[in-house]
């Protein structure tokens, strides 16, 4: 079990949101830094914390998504190799990214066409840079007794149920998962359970899970139900971000 780090950017600024609330209008806030991604970066580096994301929660095409993407790019130039990018990734600029620095593309609403999951568009992902610098963000919320993927920075529901079954089939075109609990996502209050069942049932593709995580026992309760499989991520919790959880002893804890 490994910690992710991330670097979640909205507006041009390193933030923390409540997951659930992001619209074209914006989102409620936890937490807006003073400081720039290249600080975040620099101190993943220095811990050795690869495998962590930095993620652009604006509309792609608008003046916000841009000065979100340049402040991402810093993060790059200081750690180049060391983490990932997600928000707004297609085929025609997953390159883009991977030569500035990133080491892999998260990517989740390119994936679906008319709210279902597009091979070919999968496909062109691969052909573009390659399996092995690609993540799949498959966030999902809960709808009866399933979860669906969602896209559009969370905000539409798709058809797709994210199960065990879905990830073994994706695995020719991929080389991890991301998995945001969008139901918990920015509120610290433990993380959805259900979902780590289901990914605790899953042996492939590295996972890493976020979501809701908001004290020492929820990391080992993650650690407990998937046997050490399943990598965390923590935002809003995290005192780099206002909340009560050491950086330091999380480190320590993976």
């Amino acid at each position: 079990m490994e910690f992710r780090p991330c670097i979640d950017i909205h507006d041009g600024y390193v933030k923390q949101i409540v997951g659930s609330t992001l619209s074209d209008n914006g989102a409620s806030e936890n937490f807006v830094s003073n400081k720039d991604s290249a600080y975040y970066a620099e101190l993943y580096k220095k811990n050795n914390l690869k495998g962590g994301h930095a993620i652009i929660l604006n509309k792609i095409g608008t003046d916000e998504y841009e000065a979100s993407k340049a402040e991402a790019l810093k993060a790059f130039r200081t750690f180049p190799g060391g983490l990932q990018i997600g928000g707004g990734v297609t085929d025609k600029n997953a390159k883009e990214f991977i030569d500035n620095g990133a080491s892999h593309v998260i990517v989740t609403s390119f994936l679906f066409e008319n709210d279902e999951l597009s091979y070919d568009r999968m496909k062109a992902l691969k052909d573009a840079v390659g399996k092995d610098h690609v993540v799949f963000d498959l966030s999902c919320k809960k709808v009866g007794d399933e979860y669906y993927i969602t896209t559009n920075r969370w905000q539409t529901i798709t058809k797709t149920v994210m199960n065990c079954e879905l990830l073994s089939k994706l695995e020719d075109y991929c080389d991890e998962y991301l998995i945001h609990a969008v139901d918990v996502e920015g509120k610290s209050n433990g993380p959805e359970q259900d979902i780590l069942k289901e990914l605790s049932n899953y042996s492939g593709n590295a996972v890493t899970y976020a979501g809701g995580i908001h004290s020492y026992e929820d990391i080992e309760l993650i650690r407990t139900m998937s046997e050490g499989k399943i990598n965390f991520t923590i935002g809003s919790a995290l005192d780099l971000f206002g909340g009560k959880l050491e950086f330091e002893k999380i480190v320590k804890m993976q």
